[in-house]
C-alpha cells in the first residue's frame, strides 16, 4: 500500500464493524475494572480538630511580651516536634496502626505512612496593618476505621496543646535565664569600669579636667604672692645694706641721733636704781620671789649695780653695735625666710603649670574611662529592662494569659470517607472504555497489512477495479457470530452481578444504597 493513501470513512466503519466484537469486549473490561477499582478500594476516614490561635489575654499595650514570632512558624515547630519519631512510633504503638500490614512494613516505613496520614492546614485570614495572618489551624489524621482516626486525631490535638505550652513556657525560662547572665555578666564589668574610673580619678586627683579653674586661679594666686614676696625680699635686702653701713659707723664710734637717745635712756635707767629697789620691796610684798616680774626687777637692779657708773658710758658703743647687730640678725632671718617663701611659691608654680599641662591628658584618658562607663552602664540599664520584660513574658506564659492555643473544635466520628472518590473514578471508567478499546484496535489495525477496501486495491495495483464482489456470510458464520452473542451476553450477565456483589460486600449493603437512592429521587 503506497503512503499516500488515506483511509476514508466508509473504511473505518467496516474496522469497526470487523473489530465491533474485540471493542465492546475492551470497553466491558476496561469499565468493568474501574467500576471494580472504585468498588474494592477501602474507604479512608478522616477525623479533624480545630485549634484557635487565641491572643494575648492582657492588652500589649500594658504588657509586651517578647514572643515576635508568627503563628505560622510556631504551628511549623511544633509540628516538627510532635512529629518525632519517637511520639509517632508510641502512637503506632498505642493504637495498633497498621498491624493488618503485618510484617511486610518496616518500622521506617510505618512512621513514614503515619507522617503521610497527618494533615496540618492553616486557616488565614486578612488583618489590617498586619495582612494575611493565620487565626486557626486544623490537625487531621487519616485511617480506614473511623474510630481508630478520630483517637489518633485527639491524641495529636493533645500533643499540640501540650507542645505548644511547653515551648512557650520554655522559652519563657530560657530568655529569662539568659538575660539574668547576661545582666550579671554586665553588672560585674560595669562595677570593674567603675573601680578603674574610681583609681585613675584618685591617682590624678590633682590633674582632672573639672579641677582646671581651680588649678589657673590658684596658679594667679600664687604669682601674686611670689611677687608680694620678691618684693619684700628685696626691700629686706636693702634694710641689710643700710645695716651694714650703720654698723660699720657703730664700730666707729661715730653716735648716730639713735644712739645719742639710747645713751640717754641708759644713764636715766642707772639714774632710777633707787625706785627701781623700791619698786623690787613692793612687788615682794605682794608676788613670791619666783614671780617673774620680781625676777626681772632683781636682774636689772643686779646688773645697774655690777656695771657701776665706770662701764655705763663704755657700754654705749657697744650696745649702738648690739643694737645694730640684732637689727640685721633680724635682717637675715627675714631674707632667709623669704627667700624660703619664694622658693616654695616656685615649687607650688611649677607643680600647678605641671598639672595644667598634664590636664589634658588625663582628660583623654578619663573620657575614654567615662565612655567605656557609661555604654557599659546603657547596656546594663537595657539589659535589665528586657529581664524584667522577660519575668513578666514568664509569668504571663505560667498563668496562661499570653497568647495560646485553644482547641476550638474537638476530632469527631468521621461518619463518610473522604478517599475514594468513587463516582470520579466510575465516570473516568466510562471515558477511560471506549478511548481504550479504540486505541486496542487502532494498534491492531496498524500492525495489520492487508488491502482494504476497493480505493486501497487500486492505489496498491494502480489499476481501476472493475467489479468489486461483497463477502457472502454462510451458515458457519451466521452460527458463530450467534454463538458469539450469547457468550457476550451471559458475560455481561455474569459480570453485572459480580459487580453487584462487589458493591454489597466493599461499598454499601444493597438495601441501604436502594434505600438512598428512594429517598434520593422520591
Amino acid at each position: 500500500m503506497k503512503s499516500d493513501y488515506e483511509l476514508s470513512l466508509r473504511d473505518y466503519i467496516a474496522i469497526i464493524k470487523d473489530r465491533a466484537l474485540l471493542l465492546g469486549v475492551s470497553i466491558v473490561v476496561i469499565l468493568a475494572a474501574t467500576v471494580a477499582v472504585a468498588v474494592m478500594v477501602p474507604p479512608i476516614y478522616q477525623s479533624t480538630g480545630t485549634i484557635l490561635v487565641e491572643s494575648q489575654q492582657i492588652s500589649p499595650e500594658l504588657v509586651s511580651t517578647n514572643s515576635s514570632s508568627f503563628a505560622d512558624e510556631r504551628i511549623e515547630v511544633i509540628r516538627q516536634r510532635v512529629m518525632t519519631r519517637e511520639n509517632l512510633r508510641r502512637i503506632i504503638g498505642q493504637y495498633n496502626l497498621f498491624a493488618d500490614k503485618g510484617k511486610r512494613l518496616s518500622e521506617i516505613d510505618k512512621i513514614d505512612l503515619m507522617r503521610s496520614a497527618i494533615a496540618v492546614q492553616s486557616l488565614t485570614t486578612f488583618v489590617r496593618g498586619r495582612g494575611e495572618a493565620t487565626v486557626a489551624f486544623n490537625v487531621s489524621f487519616e485511617h480506614k476505621q473511623p474510630e481508630v482516626a478520630k483517637e489518633v486525631a485527639d491524641e495529636l490535638v493533645t500533643l499540640f496543646l501540650n507542645e505548644n505550652l511547653k515551648q512557650r513556657t520554655e522559652r519563657a525560662n530560657e530568655t529569662t535565664e539568659f538575660l539574668t547572665q547576661e545582666a550579671n555578666k554586665l553588672g560585674a564589668e560595669l562595677a570593674s569600669l567603675e573601680n578603674q574610673l574610681a583609681d585613675f580619678k584618685q591617682t590624678h586627683a590633682n590633674a582632672l579636667p573639672e579641677h582646671q579653674t581651680l588649678r589657673m586661679n590658684m596658679l594667679s594666686r600664687s604669682e601674686l604672692e611670689f611677687r608680694e614676696v620678691d618684693r619684700d625680699y628685696k626691700a629686706a635686702q636693702e634694710e641689710l645694706r643700710y645695716l651694714e653701713l650703720e654698723l660699720s659707723a657703730a664700730n666707729a664710734g661715730l653716735a648716730t641721733k639713735g644712739t645719742e637717745g639710747t645713751r640717754a635712756t641708759n644713764v636715766d635707767q642707772l639714774q632710777d636704781l633707787p625706785s627701781l629697789k623700791a619698786e623690787y620691796i613692793r612687788l615682794l610684798s605682794r608676788y613670791k620671789e619666783a614671780h617673774p616680774d620680781v625676777v626681772a626687777v632683781k636682774r636689772k637692779i643686779q646688773a645697774l649695780e655690777a656695771n657701776g657708773e665706770r662701764s655705763m658710758v663704755a657700754s654705749t658703743v657697744s650696745l649702738d653695735v648690739a643694737r645694730v647687730r640684732a637689727k640685721m640678725s633680724a635682717a637675715q632671718e627675714r631674707i632667709r625666710s623669704l627667700a624660703e617663701q619664694k622658693r616654695e611659691l616656685t615649687r607650688k608654680m611649677e607643680g600647678y603649670e605641671a598639672e595644667i599641662l598634664e590636664a589634658p591628658q588625663v582628660e583623654r584618658g578619663l573620657v575614654t574611662l567615662m565612655r567605656d562607663h557609661d555604654n557599659a552602664r546603657k547596656k546594663y540599664e537595657e539589659i535589665r529592662a528586657k529581664e524584667m520584660g522577660a519575668k513578666i513574658t514568664e509569668s504571663l506564659e505560667q498563668e496562661n494569659k499570653a497568647e495560646r492555643f485553644v482547641l476550638l473544635e474537638p476530632p469527631l466520628m468521621p461518619e463518610k470517607p473522604i478517599k475514594p472518590n468513587r463516582k470520579k473514578i466510575a465516570a473516568l471508567g466510562l471515558v477511560l472504555a471506549p478511548a481504550g478499546g479504540g486505541a486496542l484496535v487502532m494498534l491492531l489495525e496498524m500492525l495489520n497489512q492487508r488491502v482494504r477496501g476497493v480505493g486501497a486495491l487500486e492505489n496498491l495495483l494502480g489499476k481501476r477495479v472493475l467489479v468489486a464482489l461483497p463477502y457472502i456470510d454462510t451458515r458457519a458464520d451466521v452460527a458463530r457470530r450467534k454463538r458469539w452473542r450469547n457468550w457476550l451476553i451471559l458475560a455481561a450477565l455474569a459480570l453485572a452481578a459480580i459487580m453487584v456483589v462487589l458493591v454489597h460486600v466493599f461499598y454499601m449493603p444493597l438495601d441501604v444504597l436502594l434505600f438512598k437512592l428512594i429517598s434520593r429521587f422520591a
